[in-house]
Order: C-alpha cells, then sequence, then structure tokens
C-alpha cells in the first residue's frame, strides 16, 4: 500500500479544486478570475503533490521545454485577463506536455471498460 503524506493530501485537494475552478470558469463564458484562481491552485496544487523540485524538473526539461513554455504563457495570458487565447495557448500546452500519457492513460482506461468495439485486442468479441 503507497503511504500519502499530509502535503500530498493537501495537493491532491488543491489540484480537485483547481480543476473545478477551470471546468466552472469555461462553464461561465470563460470568467477570467475563475479560470486565474483555477489555475493557480493546479500548479500550486502539482508542487505540494511532487513537491517543488521535481515539479520545475518536469516543466523545464529540455524535450518538454516547448509544451511548457506554451502552458506557463497560457497560464500568464489568463492572469492578464485574456481568458479565451489563454486557454488556447494553455490547452496547446497541456497536450505538448502530457502526450506520451495519453496513449497508457486511454489503454488504462479500456483495460476497465470492456466496450466490444474499442476492445482491439480481441476480435472474438465483435460478433
Amino acid at each position: 500500500m503507497v503511504s500519502i503524506t499530509e502535503t500530498q493530501k493537501i495537493g491532491v485537494g488543491l489540484t480537485g479544486f483547481g480543476l473545478f475552478c477551470l471546468l466552472f470558469g469555461v462553464l461561465l463564458y470563460f470568467d477570467s478570475v475563475l479560470l486565474a484562481f483555477g489555475n493557480v491552485l493546479f500548479l500550486a496544487g502539482l508542487a505540494f503533490i511532487i513537491g517543488p523540485r521535481r515539479t520545475a524538473g518536469f516543466f523545464f526539461q529540455r524535450q518538454k521545454l516547448r509544451g511548457s513554455t506554451f502552458f506557463l504563457g497560457g497560464v500568464a495570458l489568463v492572469l492578464f485577463r485574456w481568458p479565451i487565447i489563454g486557454m488556447a495557448v494553455e490547452s496547446y500546452g497541456f497536450l505538448l506536455l502530457f502526450r506520451s500519457f495519453f496513449p497508457v492513460a486511454f489503454g488504462f482506461i479500456l483495460s476497465l471498460v470492456n466496450i466490444p468495439y474499442l476492445n482491439v485486442g480481441n476480435s472474438s468479441s465483435m460478433v
């Protein structure tokens, strides 16, 4: 069993609340205050979960520098009250940062749910 420290629990709460604020900010027609608050909480929660040194190491790896620039630039644009352009730039940076993680996540989700047409590995289930 993996033990979670109190700091990591706080980080999970901050990250979850940040994602909630981001979603609610988008639903309220790109409310810049909620988006900025969500961005700050998300980044603070990430730093609490994996630590500030590993967070900086993740964002400033040489192969992820372009994605980090777009993501953090989008956060800056949202903070400067350009929410629509900022969220577009931030989303592109998020895709660049986590593109190696998406196949792993989709494979995990597909292994949990047995949907016959999405299950590529087993062709007998499509009968």
